[in-house]
């Protein structure tokens, strides 16, 4: 069954995002195992579940993930299928962060209750969410087994305040305790009811966010049995089927007679999976894994993470450059002393985001709101997409605001 929406889980590094997207869907997010095991997750996760209800049960006991109630044995009724996306949560990655924030269509926010709130990393993920456009948030307060009452209502108080003002402000705060499976069935009732599918057109040319790829053949396969490489990510608008030739922009690096530039890639749909179910057609909504007949090795490494797939001749242009109105916040979110923004400066470098892909501009022109950039490496946007502005500061890139490509 393909998802019918992606869930954000967003949250500091040691709030347990991870064991609560167990807790949901039953298996572990996608992820290197050696990561796990050290508390640090590099790359964007993900996990499919689906969302059911007990007709007999009273709500919330009656929210589950399981085909057979456990309160009273009657068979669940499909509410709805889910991916969510299981975001990095150190401070070094909030550039993979923000690429997986595109294409989230709500939020569950992370905060532990043993941990003073907010943490750095906690206002800058919020701010983050904010400023990507994605409104629809739920907050869980995880690791209640291990406070007093006292503590648990201390830290709730607080996270009151943080949010106070923020697109968070009305969010619902469930207190769970992610390792024990408690209180999964009021999550699952306040993610229903607060974070809705959104309306997507299946009849507009097919377009999608690469946040992952692939080499998925093992070391030493004969070459008569290679398979092409695999992308990742999440259908905005459009159908794709099995057969149809797509466009990837933008697309592969070429240095012809000393000039650089890059040219889109064209392949053909080979296998659709949602999961480890194949699907004939990909519809909008949740994270579907695409087979190609391009080379492995292109794919290989999150080689086209950050890209646009389609329709060819319907995606956005190739840009080596961009202009853009720009709104800065007052302070540096994310540092443990929040600076004042400065504005931009001619020859600085800027961290930005747009969709799932990071690139680095440098600063060419900055005046009366507005600023024009050279970019190391092209994105392909159309006019009026948002853009994530980050500034080195320190040893880390700092979220600082956000601009409109103008």
């Amino acid at each position: 069954m393909q998802s019918e929406i992606n869930i954000g889980m967003v949250g500091h590094v040691d709030h347990g995002k991870t064991t609560l997207t167990q807790a949901l869907s039953g298996v572990w997010t996608d992820r290197h195992s050696e990561e796990i095991k050290r508390g640090i997750s590099i790359r964007l996760g993900y996990a499919n579940c689906v969302f059911r209800k007990c007709p007999k049960c009273p709500e919330p006991q009656a929210y589950t993930t399981e085909e057979i109630c456990t309160h009273c044995g009657t068979k669940t009724e499909v509410l709805r299928a889910v991916s969510f996306v299981d975001s990095p949560g150190h401070e070094t990655l909030m550039a993979t962060m923000l690429s997986g924030a595109a294409i989230m269509d709500g939020a569950v926010l992370v905060i532990a209750a043993n941990e003073p709130c907010p943490q750095p990393q906690t206002k800058e993920h919020l701010m983050a969410l904010d400023i990507i456009g994605v409104k629809n948030i739920v907050i869980v307060q995880n690791k209640i087994d291990i406070v007093s009452k006292e503590k648990a209502l201390e830290n709730y108080k607080q996270i009151k305040e943080f949010i106070k003002g923020t697109s968070a402000e009305n969010a619902p705060i469930i207190p769970i305790a992610a390792q024990h499976k408690a209180n999964i069935d009021v999550l699952i009732m306040e993610i229903e009811n607060n974070i809705p599918t959104p309306k997507r057109d299946p009849n507009k040319p097919a377009r999608m966010y690469i946040a992952r790829s692939f080499d998925v053949n093992r070391p030493g396969t004969p070459p008569e049995e290679l398979k092409g490489g695999v992308v990742g990510g999440s259908l905005m608008q459009g159908t794709l089927k099995v057969g149809d030739t797509i466009e990837i922009r933008p697309g592969l690096k070429i240095e012809e007679e000393n000039q650089t530039f890059w040219r889109s890639l064209k392949t053909t749909i080979t296998s659709l999976m949602v999961g480890s179910e194949k699907i004939e057609i990909a519809r909008p909504g949740g994270l579907i894994g695409i087979g190609t007949k391009l080379d492995p090795s292109l794919t290989k490494a999150d080689g086209l993470s950050g890209m646009i797939l389609g329709e060819p001749g319907t995606l956005p242009p190739i840009l080596n450059s961009l202009t853009l109105q720009v709104n800065l916040l007052n302070r540096v979110v994310g540092a443990k002393e929040e600076l004042e923004v400065e504005e931009l400066k001619t020859s600085e470098l800027i961290m930005l985001n747009v969709g799932t892909s990071t690139s680095v501009g440098v600063v060419t022109s900055a005046r009366n709101g507005s600023a024009e950039l050279k970019l190391r490496l092209p994105v392909s946007a159309d006019k009026g997409d948002r853009v994530a502005i980050s500034r080195r500061i320190g040893t880390r890139w700092r979220l600082i605001g956000y601009g409109t490509i103008i």
